[in-house]
């Protein structure tokens, strides 16, 4: 599963999830819900890029 980046630096990991916010790991990016935030930063999906 890919990673996804934000500007800020944070990574959404697939393998983790992001248990803060009630996102089990193994959930891909792709099925985060639409109103889900970076949580550092607070950025929306869209401005997320694939992490190397």
């Amino acid at each position: 599963m890919q990673k996804m980046e934000c500007p800020c630096g944070y990574i959404y990991d697939p393998e983790e999830g992001d248990a803060d916010n009630g996102i089990d790991a193994g959930t891909p990016f792709e099925d985060l819900p639409e109103d889900w935030v970076c949580p550092k930063c607070g950025a929306e999906k869209e401005y997320f890029y694939p992490a190397d």
